[in-house]
């Protein structure tokens, strides 16, 4: 694997240890002395890791947000696998044309892969389309069986060393094999996740989706191997080696959403690792009517029920250090009446502790100046109040609005969280947009997706995704 440092990294050695130090955002994370050598030596003359170990240690700075993963050189055609493209579909003619026609286009052999559609009951000329392209077309046990059963089903066929996955309504980039492949020069690789786009930007909607989707996995390679943590990859733009899909039955048939997280946790829990690669770009078709957008958000509420039993020790973490949350509770207080006195209680907590953080790093030998550990405290306070936000909205919008009949605080309240998270989502994401439209699909959103949520619990008598893991970051200030 070739990792990439940041610029602005760099190594405090002293009596007290090794540590990597990186001041925009702050972090600080203590190493041994390999480590730090190796750091060095990247820092000299950037390269990969030349040992097992050194590829681990990379792993650790990249998982921290120390270096990024960068892409791994494509392999020549004499390496290239045979690759097995499996296409779901139900009456989407339309788009199984178009998804075909952008695969024509690939840039890879075309002795090396085989396309297998996989019709599950359409009453449309879907399977007439994938016939005329050269498809292999089979059909499910019973029409109306879901996607993840018509994916088993395209396997049970398949050739291929790897397989796969693309949906009817997308449409691949010509490169999206050959770069997505090549992350799997790692044997304990199981499963590749790549890029996903929106396909259009017209309307409203779309360039919603196209920044807010949850197939979009943003800019950074992620890897997860063991662990409890919830990533995942989306079905959408996956390839797996067929090996190891077989060796856990493939996904859950009786899953009709939820199936792709079921399948890549399985990955990683058997003792494989996942990756995503900001590359291999497909384009998604999103829902484009706000009907069907919300009821789609709904449907995907519905499967952390099925999740949690499942897979019940992966829940969702929340990181919670004392003070600024302390400081939120503040800012909360000040806006239930609690006055001006509360607001500046929380400045003078957040300024005090960001002092005391800095004395704390003098005492093991790290001087940062003052303005960077305070714009650093302002900074973390700022990101804890928007990760609970984001949660109290998702999940307890609807507790909310009901206490807000004979609370009015709780609106308030409510009202305060919604404007904040919505803001920053506004001002990173970009959607291209106008503030007051992207709240009136954010809104809606987040209490489509918890309808979901509390409707797939309740069918499955289950709240465990409800709770969360709380703990606090021993790496970053």
């Amino acid at each position: 694997m070739n990792c990439r440092l940041h610029p602005q990294i760099k190594v405090v050695e002293n009596d007290r240890g090794s540590f990597l130090l990186r001041e925009i955002p702050l972090a600080i994370l203590r190493v041994n002395g390999t480590l730090a050598s190796l750091v060095k030596r990247l820092k000299e003359n950037p390269e990969g890791a030349c040992s097992k170990a050194e590829e681990k240690s990379l792993e650790l700075l990249a998982a921290r947000g120390f270096a990024d993963r960068l892409p791994t050189p494509a392999a020549g055609d004499d390496a290239l696998p045979l690759v097995s493209i499996i296409i779901p579909v139900k009456d989407r003619a339309r788009e199984l044309t178009r998804c075909l026609e952008s695969l024509e286009r690939l840039e890879y052999p075309r002795e090396l892969r085989e396309i297998i559609v996989v019709d599950d009951g359409s009453s449309d000329a879907s399977a007439a389309v994938a016939l005329g392209f050269g498809c292999r077309v089979v059909t499910t046990d019973a029409p109306g069986s879901g996607p993840a059963a018509a994916r088993n089903r395209g396997v049970d066929v398949a050739r291929g060393e790897i397989l796969a996955f693309i949906d009817s309504d997308c449409t691949a980039s010509p490169g999206w094999l050959r770069e997505l492949l090549a992350g799997f020069v790692d044997p304990t690789l199981a499963a590749v996740g790549g890029l996903v786009d929106g396909m259009r930007e017209a309307g409203a909607l779309d360039r919603y989706e196209a920044v807010m989707s949850s197939l979009i996995l943003g800019k950074r390679a992620l890897t997860g191997s063991s662990g409890n943590d919830t990533f995942y990859l989306p079905s959408c733009n996956l390839l797996v080696r067929a090996r190891a899909f077989r060796a856990l039955d493939g996904f859950s048939p009786e899953m009709h959403v939820g199936e792709d997280v079921d399948l890549t946790w399985r990955l990683r829990d058997a003792g494989w690792r996942i990756t995503y690669l900001p590359a291999g770009r497909i384009w998604h078709e999103h829902r484009s009517r706000f009907i069907p957008f919300l009821k789609r958000r709904f449907d995907y509420g519905t499967s952390e029920g099925s999740l949690n039993l499942l897979h019940p020790t992966r829940r969702k973490r929340m990181i919670i250090p004392p003070a600024p949350a302390l400081s939120l509770l503040l800012v909360m207080a000040a806006l239930l009446g609690g006055g001006l006195r509360c607001l500046i209680g929380a400045l003078i907590l957040t300024v005090g502790d960001a002092l005391l953080q800095q004395r704390r790093l003098a005492r093991q030998g790290i001087n940062i100046d003052r303005i960077t550990v305070l714009r650093a405290r302002f900074r973390g306070t700022g990101s804890l109040a928007y990760y609970l936000g984001y949660h109290l909205l998702r999940y307890y919008a609807w507790l909310f609005i009901c206490l807000a009949a004979v609370l009015p605080e709780a609106g308030i309240l409510l009202i305060s969280v919604a404007f904040l998270t919505g803001s920053i989502d506004y001002w990173v994401k970009r959607p291209g947009m106008n503030f007051a439209l992207f709240l009136g699909f954010y809104l809606p959103e987040q209490l489509a997706y918890g309808a979901g949520v509390f409707a797939g619990c309740l069918n499955r008598k289950h709240f465990g995704s409800y709770r969360f893991i709380i703990g606090k970051s021993l790496a970053h200030i």
